[in-house]
């Protein structure tokens, strides 16, 4: 049996670019025993782009 947990990062406004590093985020949790599994980007706002995305962990209960 699993569990999961989801890391929402916003995104600036201008470019789009994640407020947060990604990369570190995900390096910090497979430190604490978290699979990476995917990075979901949700459906677009009114301007066509997302305004945040959430990482997917995993870890074995």
């Amino acid at each position: 049996m699993f569990e999961y947990k989801f890391v929402k990062v916003e995104l600036s406004t201008w470019g789009s670019k994640p407020k947060e590093n990604y990369q570190e985020i995900i390096n910090s949790h497979a430190m604490d025993g978290w699979r990476f599994v995917q990075i979901f980007a949700p459906a677009t706002s009114g301007y066509g782009s997302a305004s945040y995305f959430e990482i997917i962990f995993e870890r074995q209960i």
